[in-house]
């Protein structure tokens, strides 16, 4: 059983207890093993048949690990199906649904038969639910539109789509006088891969004037709500957006209520009600006076609970609270320390660009360095470099190298194919400074052959970076079947970083395999995977991705120097 599976049924336990009434403590301490378990960078299963402890889980104590045990050596969990078997069928999906307490959830169901989110729009549409007592028009219509945000969120978009969108209502409301913030909070500021509406927050002198600029933007399709400091609009694809603005002194409440995970928010409070404080978006309430704090920065609300500022990025309730008690959440890798790009491509291959185009790009970026790594000729649609062409562009390079002023490293992107060969001889990887070896074909191989293949390229002296690792693109293909933890082994014995690929279609390796290979000791590399020059502008997905792991700077190659780039680079050689 995957760990996506095990997380759910804990979480499902967690509403089926709250149904219940039961201790708060035990809800909670099965809300946290869901999230603990689901953001695990290693399967369950893999560290149990290892022989390893699921106690050194952060939440996951005894209980926890007898029935995660229970459910991956027997694929069901007895508690849990006797927990179900005291309930309506379906009420847990229910509880889904924003709005739809546990106590609608029993009426839903037990009045109404209502088990399934298509029950449920049925009863609204003939008024059912309207008609049950105490429950009425308003009622239901709330339930309504809370469905179809549920519906909209289920759509969820790449956040390389999202974050554009976002830069450009921040590019306009800005202007508009009297405005101090503008920040999207919520799932896209702590830089999940995908998101399913947008939060934004703010702080203006005049906010009704903020909200009618929002609500005329041009890529608005539809106005769902608008206050005089809250609005909600649909844009192009029914992405729902919402911009809700505070005074100046409450920024700081408001942007940390919306931004942090259900969880992390959860456990924040319930840390909060120790120290007799109430937390909300408007600020820290002193229980015991009545007495409100507010506060315009995160850093001074973080600091108020006792807490070391804790990133965005990290939010997600798995041991952040816990560290930032202890003054141990690390300095996390900026864009700004990013001294270089090792995956580009130009027109030598299936790059736009000319290699001049490129090295100018990377060197107003700032980089020490660039490498041009263009595709090797068996990879006919890519128009890959001969041993002559590789050659004549060696040639070129070291000429942009002089002229525009950037350490340019010769490269090449090598196709591992099906047998773990590289499509590309040794006399002609020998000429090169840097190897990325990357899988483009067959992937529809078992876990053990794609797994020894991707080893096997990785043993090769010549190859020092293995590019786009589990193959996926969001939402059009699924990762490959491999073993990442062998995968993690060879790239620490043969001294070869693995790549976060920073094209938003793939951000591979994701945040919790990326985590994992830093706890190891993995070299980690960002790589742009550019066709043109505005593509090494992507760069910043693929910190947002190291950020979510926990990398510091000294964790990604590019942050190092020059100087210590080319000592990886002779590792071995």
């Amino acid at each position: 059983m995957k760990n996506t599976a095990i997380a759910k049924i804990f979480q499902d336990i967690a509403d089926l207890l709250e149904l219940k009434g039961e201790n708060v403590f035990k809800i909670r301490a099965y809300q946290r093993a869901a999230r603990a378990i689901e953001h695990l960078p290693r399967e369950v299963e893999v560290i149990l048949r290892e022989g390893g402890s699921l106690r050194d889980i952060t939440g996951v104590g005894e209980a926890i690990e007898k029935k995660t045990t229970e459910l991956v050596n027997t694929g069901k969990l007895q508690y849990y199906e006797e927990l179900r078997a005291e309930f309506p069928p379906g009420i847990t999906t229910l509880l889904e649904v924003p709005g739809v307490g546990p106590k609608t959830a029993m009426r839903l169901t037990t009045e109404l038969g209502v088990n399934t989110i298509e029950d449920l729009e049925k009863a609204l549409l003939d008024g059912r639910v309207a008609g049950l007592s105490r429950m009425g028009e308003k009622t239901a219509e709330n339930i309504k539109h809370a469905l179809a945000a549920l519906r909209r969120k289920d759509q969820r978009i790449p956040i390389g789509e999202a974050l554009p969108l976002v830069e450009q209502i921040q590019s306009v409301l800005s202007t508009v006088p009297g405005v101090k913030n503008i920040i999207a909070a919520g799932s896209l500021r702590r830089f999940r891969e995908t998101v399913g509406d947008i939060d934004m927050m703010g702080t203006a002198d005049d906010p009704e004037k903020v909200i009618q600029a929002f609500v005329r933007l041009p890529m608005v399709g539809q106005v769902l709500a608008q206050g005089t400091t809250k609005a909600t609009v649909l844009v192009a694809g029914g992405l729902q957006v919402d911009l809700r603005l505070v005074e100046h002194h409450n920024f700081g409440s408001l942007l940390q209520y919306f931004t942090g995970s259900k969880q992390h928010n959860i456990a924040l409070r319930t840390r909060a009600q120790r120290q007799g404080l109430s937390l909300s978006e408007y600020g820290i309430t002193d229980v015991r006076s009545g007495q409100i704090e507010t506060f315009a920065t995160e850093e001074d609300y973080y600091k108020r609970l006792g807490l070391q500022y804790i990133p965005p990025e990290l939010r997600e309730d798995t041991g952040e609270i816990e560290k930032a008690e202890k003054g141990q959440i690390p300095s996390l890798v900026e864009l700004s320390d990013i001294k270089g790009d090792f995956h580009a491509h130009t027109e030598w291959s299936d790059g736009n660009s000319s290699i001049e185009d490129m090295a100018v790009a990377a060197k107003a970026r700032g980089y020490e360095y660039l490498a041009i790594t263009d595709h090797s000729a068996g990879r006919g649609i890519a128009h890959g470099l001969s041993v002559e062409r590789l050659k004549q562009q060696i040639a070129e390079v070291r000429v942009v190298e002089q002229k525009v002023g950037i350490r340019l490293f010769t490269g090449m992107e090598v196709d591992i194919r099906s047998d773990g060969t590289l499509d590309a001889p040794e006399e002609m990887l020998a000429q090169v400074d840097i190897v990325v070896a990357a899988v483009h074909s067959a992937m529809s191989q078992d876990q053990d052959k794609m797994t020894q293949r991707m080893i096997k390229a990785m043993e090769s002296p010549h190859v020092d970076i293995l590019a786009h690792p589990t193959c996926r693109l969001l939402s059009e293909r699924e990762p490959v079947s491999v073993d990442i933890e062998a995968i993690y082994r060879a790239s620490l014995n043969n001294y070869t970083a693995l790549e976060i690929n920073a094209m938003p279609s793939r951000l591979d390796l994701k945040d919790i395999h990326a985590y994992r290979a830093r706890e190891l000791g993995v070299k980690l590399v960002i790589g742009t995977d550019s066709h043109r020059p505005e593509h090494l502008g992507y760069m910043r997905f693929g910190v947002g991705v190291a950020r979510r792991a926990w990398c510091r700077a000294e964790d990604i190659l590019n942050t190092w120097t020059l100087a210590e780039v080319e000592a990886f680079l002779r590792r071995g050689k």
